[in-house]
């Protein structure tokens, strides 16, 4: 059935307004999607600054880690040699006593460093505790007794050569192992430091690691609606170009066009029917209606 003069132009109004309709859906489409593609572009950016924050985190972590590393091994190796120093100290001092007791001091098995570190103790008692006028007295005698034993052992020392001898090497030994041992003290507390600051730094870099991902996460839920709303919208824009078809179609038929087949022509006035409808066109009616000569 053909279509009328009238009924054409009353669906050409019809058709017209449709076509308005789906713009404006097509628009707000456009800058919903719009909107979310700039969330994705921040949310990108946010996650990629944020990343960049933990290679840095990281990077500064892992030099900490080689410090701590290479203090380790320097603290085995100095706990090696205090170890020997230790065994040599021993033994100088061990040859001390030796000698000692050899010249008849068999009742002074007490080091001289033993005896000072006991007069340091004291002194340390008598200036923080508070004492009875009798207590304290002894303690001062002790003190005292401890120094002269003290001065007595070291004239001693110096008198015979070979016991300065003894006592200066003893010492010596003594002391080098001393300073090893803080050596040792020195060296495993900076690779504790070392270890702290590259355990506070992988945390900060794990904290800063969960912000990233949750920017992702939100990266990636804004591209997929943004692609979701894209569709509609390149959906809604094949319609309006449809309508637009059609339209132009009617705009375009007067009496008097070559006539055509009855059947393409009642094809043609199905497939207006259906888009009287609102059913969307597909290329196989569109091709139908150019047939007819309404395309």
């Amino acid at each position: 059935m053909d279509v009328g003069v009238d009924e054409r132009e009353r669906l050409i109004g019809t058709l017209a307004q449709k076509r308005e309709r789906l713009n404006e859906q097509a628009r707000r489409q456009r800058e919903a999607r719009d909107r979310l593609n700039d969330g994705t572009k921040s949310h990108a950016q946010r996650r990629d600054e944020l990343n960049a924050q933990v290679r840095g985190l990281v990077e500064q972590a892992n030099a900490h880690r080689a410090r701590r590393d290479g203090l380790n091994a320097q603290v085995r190796e100095a706990k090696a040699k205090r170890d020997e120093l230790n065994h040599e100290a021993h033994a100088k001092g061990e040859a001390l006593h030796a000698l000692r007791r050899g010249r008849g001091h068999a009742g002074e098995g007490v080091p001289v460093a033993k005896l000072k570190a006991e007069v340091r103790q004291l002194e340390y008692q008598q200036q923080t505790t508070v004492l009875t006028p009798q207590k304290e007295k002894a303690l001062i005698d002790l003190i005292a007794a401890k120094l002269k034993e003290i001065k007595a052992r070291e004239g001693e020392d110096h008198v015979d050569a070979e016991m300065k001898g003894a006592a200066e090497a003893a010492r010596a030994a003594k002391l080098a192992a001393e300073e090893q041992h803080a050596l040792v003290t020195r060296l495993a507390n900076e690779a504790q430091e070392a270890h702290e600051q590259m355990a506070k730094l992988f945390g900060e870099a794990d904290g800063i690691r969960k912000q990233a991902d949750g920017e992702q996460a939100e990266f990636v839920k804004s591209k997929v609606e943004a692609d979701k709303v894209h569709r509609h919208y390149i959906g809604m824009v094949g319609s309006v170009r449809d309508l637009e078809r059609v339209l132009h179609a009617l705009r375009l038929e007067e009496p008097g066009q070559p006539t055509v087949s009855q059947a393409a022509r009642a094809e043609a006035d199905e497939i207006f029917d259906k888009f009287r409808k609102g059913e969307k066109l597909s290329t196989e009616d569109l091709m139908a209606l150019q047939k007819a000569g309404r395309l």
